[in-house]
């Protein structure tokens, strides 16, 4: 199952993900992202929160089927900012069609948060919550790492080998989210990041922009 984990973790996979920088766009245009030392404490902050909840759901969602409505509903609540949701419901949208050209989907019902997507492809796939959640943890750093090469021009052997000093940290977050994937979803993680979130809603009003989000 090892390939089947490194195919749905694959940034090269067509779900879109390339169109977002989860947050870094604002934080780079407010001087808070600058250099690779400031992309690491960028990263650390994004796996302690939107991390966790991510690798969370992405494990329960592959965990528990047919419970998909109240996990989506679930990271609704802990979304506050109108623009997120609506980037995490695309990449979620755009998943599930790459997703149906590779395994037999289930039918959801509803455009679902990126993270339940994930884990839904991750349970069709044959994977179990682990590798839900280590997906889903690994793609909440190295999306933004990718966007910071573009925006800052920053040396990618350099961010290559900050992801590679992040890898135990994400196998924790990984491991934790894993453990709690049989939780109600009111216990599972709800750790946010207010200054994305205000960062989110700013960068949506820009007319000019290099990404979604």
């Amino acid at each position: 199952m090892l390939a089947t984990l490194l195919l749905l973790a694959d940034g090269r996979l067509p779900s879109g993900g390339h169109a977002h920088s989860s947050g870094l766009e604002a934080q780079v245009a407010a001087g808070r992202v600058c250099d690779v030392a400031d992309l690491a404490g960028f990263l650390r902050g994004k796996l302690a929160t939107t991390g966790l909840v991510s690798a969370a759901f992405a494990a329960a969602a592959c965990r528990r089927p047919g419970s998909w409505a109240g996990l989506d509903d679930g990271l609704d609540a802990r979304t506050p900012s109108p623009a997120l949701r609506k980037a995490s419901r695309a990449q979620g949208r755009a998943l599930l069609r790459a997703g149906r050209a590779m395994w037999r989907l289930p039918e959801i019902g509803r455009e679902p948060h990126q993270p339940v997507a994930l884990g839904v492809l991750a349970s069709a796939a044959g994977l179990g919550p682990a590798e839900a959640a280590v997906a889903a943890a690994h793609g909440t750093i190295a999306g933004p790492a990718s966007a910071a090469v573009r925006l800052l021009g920053l040396d990618p052997y350099a961010v290559h080998g900050l992801l590679a000093l992040l890898a135990p940290e994400c196998d924790r977050i990984a491991a934790d989210a894993a453990a709690r994937c049989d939780d109600p979803v009111d216990l599972l993680p709800a750790a946010g990041a207010p200054l994305l979130d205000i960062g989110a809603e700013l960068h949506a009003t820009w007319e000019v922009r290099l990404f979604a989000s």
